[in-house]
């Protein structure tokens, strides 16, 4: 039997789990932005005639209010999954080392490598697990779900909050909200998009947090420092998987660019209504 080529071998690089998570990320966040976007913008045209699609404007309202429970359960979802590692099962790294999503001094090195690099006055920096830009964008989504969430909540019960705080915090939690929403909006359909998907050697799609594989050698170009640490510690092995099945990679690509595709034109919709109004 001949040695398989490195691209023939494939390794798992997110675990089901996190791949369901995601899921729901992308599933109620499309769902928020459609639902939320038409009544922030509810003077244009695109927004009337999307929210009559929907079926009104408290239609809207009601759906954008289901796609936020499930936003807080994903969110909780993370939180009891991280506790377990680092509590129950004490694992190591969760919060320092090349497998923790906690920025580290190694990042700010790497991001100055990677500009240098860009103006070809170095070497591209050799990531491990995680790089960056990923924990810049995992951040960003954490505590915009923490601070659009409790916004949310505030308007969505004013009655229990404001028998603990004035009532202005109503108009503070609403300007909170829509402004991060917008900024969230923005900020998923063109520098997340970009990072995960248009960067070179991914456009236009990265399937991986759908199949949860890649090949040997992805993972040598792109995470040469990760591949190195899995051969050393004797884990690379373990993380062996098939490659993806047609129906995966298909169904991985529609889901994929249905979710590209509605983000880039409500991000240009909202955009317009933005430098028209």
């Amino acid at each position: 039997m001949t040695k398989s080529s490195p691209s023939s071998r494939y390794y798992f690089r997110l675990i089901t789990y996190h791949r369901v998570l995601h899921l729901m990320v992308i599933f109620s966040f499309l769902g928020l932005v459609m639902t939320g976007m038409p009544l922030k913008f509810s003077y244009a045209s695109w927004a009337v005639s999307l929210s009559r699609f929907l079926g009104g404007f408290e239609t809207a309202r009601f759906a954008h209010r289901f796609f936020a429970v499930i936003t807080f359960i994903y969110f909780i979802m993370h939180l009891a999954f991280v506790g377990h590692l680092a509590i129950v099962r004490k694992k190591k790294g969760v919060f320092w080392g090349p497998e923790s999503m906690v920025p580290q001094p190694k990042d700010i090195r790497e991001l100055y490598q990677h500009f240098r690099w860009f103006i070809g006055l170095g070497a591209k920096p050799r990531f491990d697990r995680w790089t960056y830009w990923e924990k810049f964008d995992y951040w960003a989504v954490f505590w915009g779900v923490a601070i659009i969430g409790v916004s949310g909540l505030i308007m969505w019960f004013p009655e229990l909050f404001t028998r603990v705080f004035p009532g202005w915090i109503i108009n503070v939690a609403l300007i909170v909200h829509s402004d991060e929403a917008l900024l969230a909006t923005g900020f998923i359909f063109t520098v997340h998009f970009f990072n995960t998907h248009f960067r070179p050697g991914k456009f236009p799609l990265d399937p991986v947090i759908f199949t949860g594989r890649v090949s040997e050698e992805e993972l040598i170009k792109e995470r040469p420092l990760e591949y190195e640490r899995l051969v050393r510690e004797g884990r690379l092995e373990s993380l062996r998987a098939d490659p993806p099945p047609a129906w995966m990679t298909n169904t991985a690509r529609a889901i994929g660019f249905t979710a590209l595709g509605v983000g880039l034109i409500l991000v240009v919709l909202i955009a317009i209504s933005l430098l028209s109004h």
